[in-house]
């Protein structure tokens, strides 16, 4: 009995050291053929050089009265905004892209007609390059600003009898500006001082660009020279100058901005001392997920446009600030690229 004992317990062991001979033979092949593996990389993202959003916003406002002492007519405003983005970085190199389009209208009971109130197309290129000096970049900037429609002035119609028609207050009207009457374009060489993320001031020393004027009616407004028949005036101009150009974009909180654009101008070629300027403002409040509050201010000085009024008839006119404001509540909606 002992001698079959001692028999089983050799044979279990030399099974256990066979066994675990077996056990480290395959863990080592196991591992050979690991390390024999070929390493597979994790595929890295594809870095993002552009960034693109568009905002839209449209804002609609009525007026109605019934038997209002105080007088008025019932009255119905719509108006809208894009502002489309398109911007690109890549190491010292960033073009910015920026097109807005502002268009609106009015109608009143008083005159059966629609009434423009705006009408807006500019369109923005910035280019810049790092210099050694921190903030401060090489830049090109090109924009070109017209508008979509005609803009009247309306007058009320005289020599009629009874109420006037669609047809009277139409021949009332009094033409101010068009598509390309007028257009600026320019293309400004110099510097981008970038100090902070929400301010950047271009400075640019040579600044070409053109006046256009395609309506002949309007040329002699906006300031084109005569031609040699003494009668008809130049469809363009050319200006070479110095441009300033100063944007702030504040982000206050996830609702509230703040944007200002100031644009200097000083004619080289024509009264260098009388600088063109162009003041632009909007403060945009998110009150709901779709619905927000717009104030936007336009400031322009332009010692080349003449304006026309009872005091001032034409074709004499007189030279003053231009200003223009808006205060609207509205629907907004943007889509933007990821990040």
């Amino acid at each position: 009995m002992k001698k079959i004992l001692v028999i089983a317990v050799a044979a279990l062991a030399g099974f256990g050291a066979y066994a675990q001979d077996d056990a480290q033979k395959a863990a080592a092949e196991a591992a050979a053929a690991i390390a024999e593996a070929p390493v597979v990389e994790e595929p890295q993202p594809k870095p993002v050089y552009w960034t693109k959003s568009l905002m839209t916003n449209l804002n609609f406002a009525q007026t109605a009265l019934w038997d209002w002492a105080a007088g008025g007519n019932d009255n119905y405003t719509m108006t809208g905004y894009v502002d489309a983005n398109a911007n690109y970085a890549k190491d010292k190199m960033i073009w910015n892209n920026r097109l807005q389009i502002d268009y609106g209208f009015l109608y009143s009971d008083d005159k059966p007609i629609l009434q423009k109130v705006k009408d807006r197309i500019y369109f923005e290129s910035k280019w810049g390059y790092e210099t050694p000096i921190q903030h401060l970049s090489y830049s090109a900037n090109f924009d070109f600003k017209t508008q979509i429609d005609n803009n009247y002035k309306y007058g009320t119609p005289t020599g009629i009898t009874g109420e006037p028609t669609k047809a009277d207050w139409l021949a009332a009207r009094e033409l101010k500006s068009g598509l390309f009457s007028p257009a600026y374009s320019t293309l400004g060489i110099g510097l981008l001082w970038t100090p902070k993320s929400w301010l950047s001031v271009n400075v640019s020393p040579l600044t070409g660009g053109f006046v256009i004027v395609d309506n002949e009616a309007l040329r002699k407004t906006y300031g084109m020279e005569l031609l040699d028949d003494g009668v008809t005036y130049k469809r363009s101009r050319f200006e070479l100058g110095a441009q300033i150009k100063t944007d702030i974009n504040f982000v206050i909180n996830d609702n509230l901005k703040y944007s200002t654009q100031l644009v200097l101008f000083s004619n080289y070629l024509k009264n260098p001392q009388n600088l063109r300027v162009n003041w632009d403002q909007k403060l945009f409040w998110k009150m709901a997920k779709f619905f927000t509050l717009t104030f936007s201010t336009n400031l322009i000085y332009d010692d080349t446009v003449l304006i026309f009024n009872e005091e001032h008839p034409a074709p004499v006119g007189f030279r003053t600030i231009q200003f223009k404001e808006f205060f609207e509540i509205g629907f907004s909606y943007t889509i933007s690229s990821k990040k």
